[in-house]
């Protein structure tokens, strides 16, 4: 399934509709924030989700019900790798490195998750991290260690 970029009015709609997962126009219209925009407006846009293949109709007596078809955590993702791709020339290293910087993440927190992943010892982008973040004399201390368990 070939995901789409939403519009920001689009994506607001979805946001309502992966919370409630499936709901009627009347239910839609009652998570709007406001302004409310009109009920046709919205119908608009639920058609275009439809035919974007976001979201499945299903008739019930003269309504229908919308239910989503793609899940926020697919969308999510495709949004991050369309973002990475765009302005860090696909490298999430240089993501990782400028949330970093702006102090968006803490090195302790990227640890933490790498070693959730894998052992610390196979990890060398942690052992990367830990090197740019830490202060120049632990930078050495460790290399005599190292020097020290090699011999």
């Amino acid at each position: 399934m070939k995901i789409n970029q939403l519009t920001h009015a689009e994506e607001l709609l979805m946001n309502i509709l992966w919370k409630l997962n499936s709901a009627y126009m009347k239910e839609v219209m009652e998570e709007y924030p406001e302004p409310k925009p009109h009920q046709n407006t919205v119908s608009t846009f639920i058609k275009i989700l439809v035919e974007k293949e976001f979201l499945t109709t299903e008739k019930e007596g003269r309504i229908f019900k919308y239910t989503v078809a793609i899940p926020f955590e697919d969308y999510k993702k495709f949004r991050l790798r369309s973002f990475v791709e765009q302005y860090f020339h696909n490298s999430g290293t240089d993501l990782v490195k400028t949330l970093l910087d702006e102090k968006l993440l803490k090195t302790s927190d990227v640890n933490r998750l790498l070693e959730l992943k894998t052992p610390k010892a196979e990890n060398p982008i942690s052992d990367f991290i830990e090197e740019i973040t830490s202060d120049k004399k632990t930078k050495k201390k460790s290399k005599k260690k190292e020097k020290k368990k090699k011999k």
